[in-house]
C-alpha cells in the first residue's frame, strides 16, 4: 500500500547499527512473536465481529434482508477504501508503528461502542442503531488503517542478510491469519447462538469476545516495543503520482492548439517530472485499466457472509442428531478450502495445464477464475429456487395471506366478495391448502366471508392488516359456523427452531410441556401463541387437562417448519394431529458446499495471480500503488452489491442468476482487454533510464522488502482476511 522503504537499522550514538535480539539459536528477530500474536488476534476480532454482523441486522435490529445486506457491503467496502489513508499515514507522517498503535486504539473503542450497542438496556432501538453505525465505521478505519502496515512492519524487523527468514514469517504471519479466522468463525457463532443474555441470543457477548481479543492485540503488540526497528516517514508515493497527474491535466487543460503536441498527454508534466517517473506512472495506469472489471469478481465473492449466510438460515443444518451447524459458521469453509486448494493448484493442476502445453498466463487464469465464481452463483441459484419452495414469502404491500381450517363436521364452501380465493370445497380437519393472497386495497380492510355448510349460509365479519399472516379457523355449533381469525408466524426460526401452537377442540384446558416450554391452551377451540422448540423427536410429550395426565406423540418437529396441532378426543384421551403450516428446511447444508468450492477455486485462480500480476508489470517503487488499486477494487466490488441489494428489487434467486449473467459478461470484456496486452518487463527501466538517482543498493533492498510485502498482501486476500 504505502511507498515501502528500504530496511534500516537504528543507529545509537556510538554511530554504530544495533543488531535485535533472536529467538533461541535462529535468525529471527524475537519481536516478530509479538507481531504474530497481535495479528492472530487482530484477525479473531475482526471476522468473529463480520461473521455474526448480518444476522445481528437482520434479528437485533430488526432489518429487512436488503437493508442488511447494503449495510454489510457498505462496512466492507469501507474496510478496503481506508488502507489508503493508512498508508498515508504511516508514510508520510506518523511511521508504521505508531500509525498501528493509535488505529488499533480507534479499533478497540469500535468494538466497544459495537457491544454496548447490542445491549438491550441501553437506550432505544434508534440509541442502538446509532451506536452498531458509529462502531462499524470506527472499526472500518481501524482495521483499514492498520493493514498495510503490521506485513510491513514485520518485514522491517529483518536484517538485510536474512531474507529467507522474512520469507518465512511472511508464512508463519499467514497461518496466524488462517487460525484467527478459522477460530473465530467458529467460536462467535456459538457464543451468539448458545449463550443466552437479556432473554435472547448473546450478540453482546458475541461483540464483546472480538473486542477482548482486539484489546489483547493491542497490548502485546506495545509490549515489544523497545525491540522493535521503527524507520521514520520519508513521503509517500502515491503523493507524488497523484501530483504528476493533477500537474499533467492542468498543463493539457491549459494549453493551446499552437503548443507542441506531445505523444502521450502524462508528458505535459514533464517540466516538472522526470521523465523515468512519467514512464513509470505510464506503465501503472495500464494495468489500473485491466483493473476495471475485477470490481465484479468481488461482488460476487464477498457475499458468502451476507446473502450465502441468508440462504443458510432457511436450509437444514442437521448433521444427525448430535450436531448442528449454525449458518454464520459456513463461512469458515472458504477459509478451510484454501488452504487445500493453494498446494493442489500448486502441485497438481497447473503442471498438468503446463504438461497439455497451455500457456497459462496469470491473465488467463484470472478469466478462468471469474467463471469459477459465476458458476459457484449458478449452483446458489439452484440450491435457493429449491429452498424457496419451503419459504412463505410476506404479502406486499395492499394485500395479506390466509389460510383456512376446516375444524367443522362436515366439509365448508367460502365466498369472499370480489375475490374466488377458496372456490373448493374445504374437507373437514384436513391440511390447509397454501397461503392465498387476499387482496385489501389498503392498510386494512374488514370482509365478510361467507360460508356454506351443510347447505345452510353463514357469515362472518373479520377485519385484515396488510403484510399479515392469518388462520381462519373454522368449527360448528348447534346454531351454525363460528369462526376465528389467528395471526400467523410465517417467519423461520434463525436458531434451526421450530414453531408450534395448539388448537384445544376439547371442552377442557390442556397444559403441555415439552423441551422446557409450557404451553396453555383454553378449552372449546382455544389458540395458544406461536412459542419455538428445539428441532427434535417429540415422541412423549407431557400433557394434563383437569386432574388427568397424558402423553401424547407429535413426532419429529424440524428446523424452519411451523406446526398447529390439533387436540381432538373426549375426557379419556387426548389424540393430536400435526398439520404443517412453513414447511421445514429439507434441503441439507451440504448442498453449500459445491458453491462454496467453485467460489474457493476462483479464488485461488484469480486473486493469487493477479497479484502476480500486477507485481510483475510494475516498477519496484510502484508495486505498492498497484496494491492499493487491487484493494480498491474490492471495496468498489461491495458498492456494486449494495447497489444491486437496493435498486434491484428482484427475487433471491433472480438476483443471483443476475450477479452470475453479470461476471460472464464482464469476463467477456477482461478477457478481450487482456488479449490486447502486451507484457512488459519493468526491468528495462534501467536501461531506458539509465541515469536514476536511486543508490543502485537501496533500490533492490526495497524491491525485495515490497516483494515480500505484496506475498503476504496476496495470500490474505485469497483468504479475505
Amino acid at each position: 500500500m504505502g511507498k515501502r522503504k528500504e530496511l534500516k537499522l537504528e543507529i545509537h550514538e556510538s554511530g554504530k547499527a544495533s543488531k535485535s535480539q533472536k529467538l533461541c539459536g535462529t535468525n529471527y528477530p524475537v519481536c516478530i512473536s509479538f507481531i504474530v500474536v497481535n495479528e492472530f488476534c487482530e484477525r479473531f476480532s475482526y471476522y468473529g465481529m463480520k461473521a455474526v454482523l448480518t444476522l445481528y441486522f437482520i434479528n437485533y435490529l430488526h432489518w429487512d434482508q436488503n437493508l442488511s445486506t447494503a449495510v454489510y457491503h457498505a462496512f466492507s467496502s469501507l474496510c478496503y477504501f481506508t488502507p489508503i489513508l493508512g498508508a498515508l499515514i504511516a508514510d508520510s507522517w506518523l511511521g508504521k508503528f505508531k500509525t498501528i498503535v493509535y488505529l488499533s486504539v480507534v479499533y478497540v473503542l469500535g468494538h466497544v461502542v459495537k457491544s454496548v450497542g447490542a445491549i438491550p438496556s441501553v437506550g432505544d432501538s434508534t440509541i442502538h442503531i446509532a451506536l452498531s453505525m458509529m462502531g462499524l465505521i470506527l472499526i472500518a478505519f481501524g482495521t483499514g488503517g492498520i493493514k498495510p502496515c503490521v506485513a510491513a512492519f514485520g518485514g522491517d524487523q529483518f536484517d538485510e542478510e536474512h531474507m529467507n527468514e522474512r520469507r518465512k514469517f511472511f508464512s508463519i504471519f499467514y497461518m496466524s491469519i488462517n487460525a484467527g479466522s478459522l477460530l473465530s468463525t467458529v467460536i462467535t457463532p456459538i457464543l451468539r447462538g448458545n449463550v443466552q443474555c437479556f432473554g435472547g441470543d448473546c450478540y453482546a457477548l458475541a461483540f464483546g469476545v472480538p473486542a477482548i481479543l482486539m484489546v489483547i492485540a493491542l497490548v502485546v503488540f506495545i509490549s515489544g516495543s523497545g525491540m522493535y526497528k521503527k524507520s521514520p516517514p520519508e513521503g509517500n508515493v502515491l503523493l507524488d503520482v497523484c501530483r504528476c497527474l493533477g500537474l499533467a491535466i492542468k498543463n493539457r487543460w491549459m494549453s493551446s492548439k499552437y503548443d507542441s503536441k506531445r505523444k502521450h498527454w502524462l508528458d505535459w508534466a514533464e517540466e516538472k517530472y522526470p521523465k523515468r517517473l512519467i514512464h513509470e506512472i505510464k506503465m501503472v495506469l495500464r494495468v489500473l485499466v485491466l483493473f476495471i472489471p475485477l470490481p465484479m469478481f468481488w461482488a460476487l465473492f464477498d457475499q458468502q457472509g451476507s446473502r450465502w449466510t441468508l440462504q443458510a438460515t432457511r436450509m437444514n443444518m442437521a448433521f444427525g442428531s448430535a450436531f448442528v451447524l449454525k449458518p454464520d459458521q459456513m463461512q469458515m469453509l472458504n477459509a478451510l478450502l484454501i488452504l487445500m486448494f493453494v498446494p493442489i493448484f500448486d502441485v497438481v493442476v497447473y503442471p498438468l495445464i503446463g504438461l497439455c502445453r497451455i500457456n497459462l498466463t496469470p491473465l488467463k487464469k484470472m478469466a478462468v477464475g471469474m467463471i469459477f465464481a459465476a458458476l459457484a452463483f449458478g449452483a446458489a441459484t439452484l440450491v435457493e429456487v429449491n429452498v424457496m419452495k419451503t419459504v412463505v414469502e410476506p404479502a406486499p404491500r395492499g394485500q395479506c395471506l390466509l389460510q383456512v381450517y376446516n375444524l367443522a363436521d362436515s366439509d365448508v364452501k367460502l365466498s369472499i366478495p370480489g375475490s374466488n380465493l377458496f372456490s373448493q370445497p374445504i374437507k373437514s380437519y384436513e391440511d390447509p391448502q397454501a397461503y392465498q393472497h387476499l387482496e385489501l386495497g389498503g392498510n386494512n380492510k374488514t370482509i365478510t366471508v361467507g360460508i356454506n355448510h351443510n347447505g345452510h349460509f353463514h357469515e362472518c365479519r373479520e377485519t385484515f392488516t396488510e403484510q399479515k399472516a392469518y388462520s381462519l379457523v373454522l368449527h360448528s355449533k348447534t346454531w351454525g359456523i363460528v369462526c376465528q381469525l389467528a395471526t400467523d408466524n410465517i417467519l423461520k426460526s434463525e436458531k434451526m427452531e421450530a414453531y408450534l401452537r395448539f388448537i384445544n377442540t376439547r371442552s377442557e384446558a390442556v397444559n403441555v410441556t415439552m423441551a422446557g416450554v409450557d404451553f396453555y391452551i383454553p378449552a372449546d377451540y382455544g389458540i395458544s401463541p406461536n412459542k419455538t422448540v428445539e428441532r427434535n423427536e417429540y415422541t412423549s410429550v407431557r400433557c394434563t387437562s383437569g386432574s388427568q395426565d397424558f402423553s401424547i406423540n407429535l413426532g419429529l418437529l424440524d428446523s424452519g417448519a411451523s406446526y398447529t396441532v390439533i387436540l381432538k378426543g373426549g375426557s379419556g384421551d387426548i389424540i393430536p394431529q400435526k398439520m404443517e403450516d412453513v414447511k421445514a428446511n429439507n434441503v441439507h447444508i451440504a448442498w453449500q458446499i459445491p458453491q462454496y468450492a467453485l467460489m474457493t477455486a476462483g479464488e485461488v485462480m484469480f486473486s493469487i495471480p493477479g497479484i502476480e500480476f500486477s507485481y510483475s508489470q510494475a516498477p519496484a517503487n510502484m508495486k505498492s500503488l498497484l496494491q492499493a488499486g487491487w484493494l480498491l477494487t474490492v471495496a468498489f466490488g461491495n458498492v456494486i452489491v449494495l447497489i444491486v441489494a437496493e435498486g434491484a428489487g428482484l427475487d433471491q434467486w433472480m438476483e443471483f442468476l443476475l450477479f452470475a449473467g453479470l461476471l460472464v459478461a464482464v469476463c467477456i470484456i477482461f478477457s478481450i482487454m487482456a488479449y490486447f496486452y502486451t507484457y512488459v518487463d519493468p526491468g528495462e527501466l534501467d536501461k531506458l533510464f539509465p541515469d536514476k538517482t536511486v543508490n543502485e543498493d537501496e533500490d533492490d533492498l526495497k524491491k525485495d522488502q515490497t516483494d515480500d510485502t505484496l506475498y503476504l498482501n496476496s495470500i490474505e486476500k485469497s483468504t479475505n482476511m
